[in-house]
């Protein structure tokens, strides 16, 4: 199958370099934000290339250098990137093993290839890939028939091997776009209004006298900038108590979860993980030979990204360029929307990507971005470092949409479902800076909408594509026959959102995978029975079996609860099963003791890279299911703090096993998202086992529990 990469750069030199020295540089499209997918890039190449990896450069990131593979986004960077490379290096052998054998007089197969070095078996004459290509450029396309290593010649893929720049992290000394220092830099910091839909009505310019900082004002969006850091954050406050703003009608207030099922909304079918635009079928009545037919309702809060650093972004603009530092993640389309709100041509912007606060989502860097760009508009020629306050990623970042699920499901007496119903309700989760036209992407970005030619928020339409957004993973693997899937994209809501981790899957497992010990406990049946009873997929059934074997192989501490949870995340990537261990205490507390992870992510690159990715994805679906939810009233946000918006500390971490499932040769699956949704379920199955109480609106804190109770 053609890589769809590759198809929109199919030069090998847009991939791969090779330097007079004979060091060899990897271009991607994807950036590298904790994920480790410049250490998987490495070896993929180590491998193909037959050098050693520590010969090999991963580009930086920038537009017009790197190749444009959109967002890094989804899960995708192995499948995209990874492939794109492996055959991009894979036709770099290729091409150099022809070359050196004119250049020795042999035949191709009489040649080996030692770290860079070509040496004729029969003759021991050799050339080395510098001598061949140093400093040259290939001319040649990718082949993307070019055969690539067999598995079990692999010396490098699926080493365990250090990150990249794992050094420099454990070490203090890595650099982060928070670091950068320029001659004539400037910082700056953005005083914002009460919410989002106030706008400056005032500014009493005889309250904000500070020498030596400047104001930048647009509209409704205003900065303080200047060459000290300190005396720009004082700046901002007292050019934030000169503002005076019009506060409007403020949030929206009411119900949440109530307004998400009773607001106006856009009802769409899901069939085979797709919505369709057609009627939304009625919720029939249960099958005739129905054993047990049961409903349930679950809901998730707001959550915020809460990225431990504060976004942040270096702009400068000289002679009409703006050149953007920044850790977006998708620079190619944060460059179009930034053109679109600068009104400038997009040749005439720069965008690099540079190290941030770990982030999968869309937060605030984008935004920050715009902002940092805005200032150095006002400032030419000054470089303009601009960071968000911790009040300001908190409070501005987009979130993650609340949602609420609706199941009913109808079982018979062997255990086989015979009809199942999921209906989903949410606002979008789909708002990253891309542009379909009519400064659309522009729209999606905060200050956008804050300037004296404000460009509105858009209004958001339904995700039509394959488990995207909403009805991610809604669409169960399991075997469910009659299946009734149902989108439903929310109006009227009050917060901003777009993506974060998992987008819809992460609410859409907990429910379903939650759903499942319901069904089986009014069925009287084994839950993890019942799953494999209603599964063809024997990838899946290995992952089950595997983690359930894990968790069950000690014995039960008393007063603890066991649960479990699984889905093969978007039912094309990444298999796996969750398996965790809980007590609750008496002030009502979810202590973690114990969690397994088996997980099938395809072949095995980095298989440090994907235990963490498994682990990380645990711990922080941990923190969403029992600590996290977004508060506001009329008047703004009041999650504005680690206070207000706890999430999971150390002293809550469980002891972590995964176990990976061998496939050498297989396709890469991604990786980075799979584990959240099962997390979310096996919590809220070992809370129920725990203590007999079933949870269905996260988080899972005290105050719940106790309410759970006493119902």
């Amino acid at each position: 199958m053609p890589n769809g990469s590759l198809v929109k750069q199919p030069n090998l030199d847009q991939w791969l370099a090779i330097g007079a020295d004979g060091r060899v540089l990897v271009r991607t499209g994807k950036v590298d934000i904790g994920q480790r997918i410049s250490t998987a890039l490495t070896l993929i190449a180590a491998e193909e290339l037959d050098i050693d990896p520590t010969r090999i450069d991963i580009a930086a990131v920038e537009t017009d250098v790197a190749p444009d593979e959109g967002v890094t986004s989804g899960s995708n960077s192995m499948e995209e990137s990874g492939d794109a490379v492996r055959r991009a290096t894979a036709t770099a052998r290729k091409h150099l093993l022809a070359l050196a054998a004119r250049q020795l007089g042999v035949a191709e197969d009489a040649l080996d290839i030692v770290d860079g070095l070509i040496r004729a078996r029969a003759t021991n004459r050799s050339i080395t890939y510098a001598e061949l290509a140093g400093g040259k450029p290939f001319g040649i396309p990718v082949d993307q028939t070019a055969k690539t290593k067999d598995p079990k010649s692999f010396k490098h893929v699926g080493t365990r091997v250090t990150a990249r720049g794992m050094a420099d992290l454990v070490g203090g000394s890595a650099k982060y776009v928070h670091d950068m220092q320029m001659p004539g830099m400037l910082h700056a910091r953005v005083v914002r209004p009460p919410h989002y839909h106030a706008t400056l009505a005032k500014l009493d310019d005889a309250k904000f006298k500070s020498a030596g900082l400047g104001i930048v004002r647009d509209g409704s969006f205003l900065a303080v900038a200047g060459p000290d850091e300190y005396a720009v954050l004082k700046g901002a406050e007292r050019l934030a108590a000169a503002a005076t703003w019009d506060r409007g009608k403020g949030l929206p207030e009411g119900d949440l979860f109530k307004n998400l099922t009773a607001n106006e909304r856009v009802s769409l079918p899901v069939i085979k993980g797709s919505p369709v635009k057609e009627a939304v079928p009625a919720l029939p009545a249960p099958p005739a030979n129905a054993a047990v037919t049961h409903q349930a309702r679950y809901e998730r809060p707001y959550n915020m990204h809460g990225t431990i650093g504060p976004s942040a972004a270096l702009a400068k603009f000289e002679n009409g360029q703006m050149t953007v530092w920044t850790h977006s993640q998708g620079i190619y389309v944060l460059r179009e929307a930034m053109a679109e709100a600068l009104d400038m041509p997009i040749e005439a912007i720069r965008v690099i990507h540079a190290i941030g606060a770990g982030c999968y989502g869309h937060n605030g860097a984008d935004d920050v971005a715009l902002d940092a760009a805005l200032v150095a508009r006002a400032n030419p020629g000054k470089p303009v470092l601009l960071k968000w306050t911790r009040d300001d990623e908190h409070a501005w970042e987009p979130y993650t949409t609340a949602m609420v699920m609706e199941l009913q499901a109808s079982l018979d007496a062997s255990g086989k479902v015979l009809a199942w119903s999921h209906e989903s309700y949410g606002d979008t989760h789909n708002m990253r800076p891309r542009s379909t036209g009519n400064k659309s992407g522009a729209a999606r970005l905060l200050a956008a909408r804050y300037l004296a030619d404000p460009v509105p928020p858009p209004v958001a339409t339904p995700s039509m594509g394959h488990h995207v957004g909403i009805h991610r993973n809604q669409e169960p693997l399991y075997t469910f026959d009659n299946q009734r899937l149902v989108k439903n994209l929310v109006r009227g809501l009050p917060l901003r959102t777009s993506a974060m981790r998992t987008l819809g899957a992460y609410a859409n497992v907990f429910a379903l995978e939650s759903f499942i010990d319901e069904l089986a406990e009014a069925g009287g049946l084994d839950p993890i029975a019942l799953r494999i009873r209603n599964l063809a997929d024997q990838r899946a059934i290995d992952v089950i079996e595997a983690c359930n074997t894990a968790l069950n192989r000690d014995k039960k501490p008393a007063g603890y609860g066991r649960g479990f949870g699984f889905a093969r995340y978007k039912n094309q990537k990444t298999y796996c099963a969750v398996g965790i261990e809980v007590s609750v205490n008496d002030a009502a507390e979810v202590k973690l003791h114990r969690c397994v992870i088996a997980a099938d992510a395809g072949e095995i690159v980095d298989r440090d890279g994907i235990a963490a990715q498994m682990e990380g994805g645990v711990l922080q679906a941990a923190s969403w299911t029992l600590y996290e939810e977004v508060k506001y009233d009329r008047d703004g946000i009041t999650s504005r703090d680690w206070d207000s918006y706890p999430i999971l500390r150390f002293d809550n971490v469980p002891e972590i096993e995964t176990i990976l499932m061998e496939r050498p040769g297989a396709p890469f699956l991604g990786a980075g998202e799979a584990s959240s949704g099962p997390a979310a379920g096996a919590i809220a199955n070992a809370i129920k086992d725990a203590t007999g109480l079933r949870l269905r609106r996260l988080p899972f804190t005290p105050e719940a529990i106790r309410a759970a109770a006493y119902r």
